[in-house]
């Protein structure tokens, strides 16, 4: 008796993964709505720099004589630097934390790529500091007569000091979040070389007024940089008399946030882990 024919059985079709893109926007998403779920978080990481604004600019109201300029309007300009450099900060607990209670070890298991997880992190941080700039802006010309630019290069030269500085300093953030050994030394490892860097940077004090080794120091990280540039498009002409090279030098601060950018993708690739130490 002859047996039935069968139909040879096709493979089961594999559903193909997104891009690395859109895991990276999707990503984005949720890292941008579990931030806001955290209601002590965001009041503090928005309340913070413009309590610092208040405090300084009213403190420190003087005029810079033969500018036309006051120091509040030059405390608005490194506010708006150490505002978007707040990813280094936030970035460094989040993802310790992240990684000491499990949850890096958890989406090690899913098909995520590393690039999509450090986009998501990176937009996330993108949208945080433009608000928090948008808001800081608000008082320097409500309160301190900070006058915006006009010309729309000046407002290129802003979204590119904005962008690159934001996405250097928040994979430097990725990267030394490997180097605290638990979430409870998170805190304390990563707000103190912030809070160093903003002193070194021209965030509190003119740069011009810090010994040359300090400028040489603060010279290699991204900081003093966002802070360089942001100062030439809120304070003008009239404010690179109060840079150490008398010029805002553009090229190198581009050159510089760029180069921050690659070394700091690189640097997240080379030290970033999904485990603590305690996994291995």
């Amino acid at each position: 008796m002859s047996q039935p024919l069968t139909r040879p059985t096709s493979p089961p079709v594999v559903p193909r993964l997104p891009s690395t893109v859109r895991l990276g926007l999707s990503r984005a998403a949720i890292e941008t709505k579990m931030f806001f779920r955290e209601r002590d978080a965001v009041i503090f990481t928005f309340s913070f720099p413009i309590i610092m604004l208040v405090l300084f600019g009213s403190i420190f109201a003087d005029d810079l004589e033969g500018t036309g300029l006051n120091v509040s309007q030059v405390y608005v300009a490194g506010l708006i630097g150490a505002a978007a450099m707040t990813g280094f900060q936030n970035l460094g607990i989040s993802i310790a934390v992240e990684r000491d209670d499990g949850t890096l070890k958890r989406l090690a298991g899913t098909p995520l790529p590393r690039t999509a997880y450090f986009m998501g992190k990176a937009l996330n941080t993108l949208f945080i500091s433009f608000c928090q700039v948008v808001i800081l802006l608000a008082i320097g010309v409500m309160l301190f007569d900070l006058e915006l630019p006009s010309e729309t290069s000046v407002w290129a030269t802003f979204t590119w000091v904005f962008v690159l500085g934001v996405l250097g300093s928040s994979l430097l953030g990725v990267a030394i979040s490997s180097l605290p050994r638990s979430s409870k030394s998170a805190t304390a490892v990563i707000v103190m070389p912030f809070v160093v860097l903003q002193f070194i940077s021209g965030v509190f004090i003119p740069i011009t007024r810090l010994p040359s080794w300090l400028v040489n120091i603060s010279s290699l990280f991204p900081l003093k940089w966002m802070c360089q540039g942001f100062r030439s498009v809120f304070l003008g002409d009239a404010g690179a008399t109060l840079e150490l090279a008398k010029s805002y030098e553009l090229d190198r601060v581009a050159l510089l946030l760029g180069a921050w950018v690659i070394g700091g993708l690189v640097l997240c690739l080379m030290t970033f882990r999904w485990k603590s130490r305690r996994d291995h």
